[in-house]
């Protein structure tokens, strides 16, 4: 990963520390803070508006049902474009121009959620999946710029950053958006549905206006050709072209293979109890006020322990700083087992707050790491097939276990075989071999 900015730094020593002491790095972090109003604002707040405005005249079961199919579905879009649009990019040299366009996408189609009307489900399926494809097709191309501008020892630090500024920024527009939503007459706002279409439209621009220091301070790294790589004009072509390739050289670099596989299993399970906590807390009565207090708690929580999952992972390795938020999710998992009281439910809160951000972040500079940099728009896209496809098989878990055993409470301790099993193959990922090889490939490719 030598190729990353050699610009000379005059920042302070603690920006150092945190992996921010370049313009290019705060910027580059910049866009977590950004697109993390969608993930917090739209994804908590819309689906509450859209069964009781959008879908009002539908049985509650069926806008539900169709707020759901909008969501894979839009998933499924991004999955199959986002491994060829990647291979355009690094041949072309065009993964600032990718992200611009799923932003030009997401954005736009995140604002007219202002203009959902009761009974306008339609309009609201499409512009959310809309939303949805822009923040996800971006975050594609976001990531592949961070092997080229982090060097090999910062890695861990700067991912992990960007997670923190994130949750920072997540949880401060988050907060905001639910003030107004419980205290609208506080703000002159006439009512609380006037409340939450304004909060959607804060989403979009406050994603907008903190995009503009990543297209300012991130260059563009070079089109990535290798020697196999003909011009042609067809950029389409090329891109199944090279996709092909890949696949034909997965076995080359089955070491960042298996770490997505092992990605996929553990991120499964983490991915569950972010989504199941909710309906779960309810399910045993922990008062919605409560509910509502545990998130912002994550958020918050989540912030310093990020910063502090990078440091550790420069300290003791990434793979050793994983196994340690896998550890405290097996915990997680008992104590949700046990789980009675309010007071439970924000001691879980506090656990998953510690560790879900520095999994996650610590994961992608891992991966990052391991792949040849004139291919990174391509291979993140592949990490982002398996991010989004983690997710489905930890729900249908936990539906079959409730529907075996009649417990919630077996369906949150079956969630420890994610952990056990995604960690034993994370256990097998030979960092320095994957790294041998990425940097192997970049020589071959006379990019070293």
């Amino acid at each position: 990963m030598a190729a990353a900015s050699t610009t000379s730094t005059t920042a302070s020593p603690l920006l150092d520390r945190l992996g921010l002491s370049r313009p290019e790095l705060r910027a580059w972090v910049m866009y977590d803070w950004a697109n993390s109003a969608f993930w917090a604002t739209v994804i908590q707040i819309f689906p509450v508006y859209f069964i009781s405005v959008a879908a009002a005249d539908l049985p509650p079961a069926v806008a539900s049902a169709r707020y759901a199919w909008a969501t894979a579905a839009a998933m499924l879009i991004v999955a199959f474009m986002a491994p060829v649009l990647g291979a355009i990019a690094d041949y072309a040299g065009a993964k600032k121009k990718m992200l611009a366009g799923f932003l030009a996408v997401g954005v736009p189609a995140t604002a007219a959620m202002y203009f959902v009307d009761r009974g306008e489900w339609v309009f609201a399926v499409v512009v959310y999946m809309l939303g949805n494809i822009g923040v996800a097709g971006s975050l594609v191309f976001y990531e592949s710029l961070l092997p080229h501008i982090a060097r090999e020892e910062e890695v861990h630090r700067v991912s992990a950053s960007g997670y923190a500024l994130g949750y920072l920024g997540s949880g401060l527009l988050m907060a905001l958006n639910l003030l107004w939503i419980q205290k609208p007459e506080w703000f002159g706002i006439p009512d609380r549905e006037s409340a939450t279409r304004l909060s959607l439209l804060s989403a979009a621009a406050w994603w907008l206006v903190f995009s503009f220091p990543l297209f300012r301070w991130v260059s563009e790294p070079p089109p990535a050709r290798t020697p196999g790589d003909a011009p042609r004009l067809n950029l389409v072509r090329v891109g199944f072209s090279r996709l092909g390739g890949t696949f034909h050289e997965l076995r080359r670099y089955r070491q960042a293979l298996l770490l997505l596989v092992a990605f996929l299993i553990y991120n499964d399970g983490i991915g569950t109890i972010i989504r199941m906590a909710a309906p779960y807390g309810t399910e045993i009565g922990i008062p919605p006020g409560a509910l509502i207090g545990a998130i912002l708690l994550v958020q918050f929580v989540g912030i310093p322990f990020a910063f502090l999952f990078g440091l550790i992972a420069d300290r003791i390795g990434a793979k050793r700083a994983i196994f340690i938020s896998l550890f405290t999710y097996l915990g997680i998992t008992v104590v949700g087992y046990y789980m009675k009281t309010t007071l439970h439910f924000f001691i879980l809160a506090l656990m998953v707050g510690m560790v879900q951000g520095g999994a996650q972040a610590i994961s992608r500079s891992l991966f990052a790491s391991m792949i040849p940099r004139h291919k990174s728009a391509e291979f993140f896209a592949f990490y982002g097939v398996f991010d989004k496809f983690a997710g489905i098989l930890g729900p249908m878990v936990f539906a079959t276990v409730i529907e075996a055993t009649g417990s919630s409470r077996n369906a949150i301790l079956a969630l420890i075989a994610f952990f056990v099993v995604g960690g034993a193959l994370l256990a097998m990922v030979d960092v320095d071999e994957g790294r041998r090889m990425a940097r192997q490939a970049e020589a071959e490719a006379g990019l070293a």
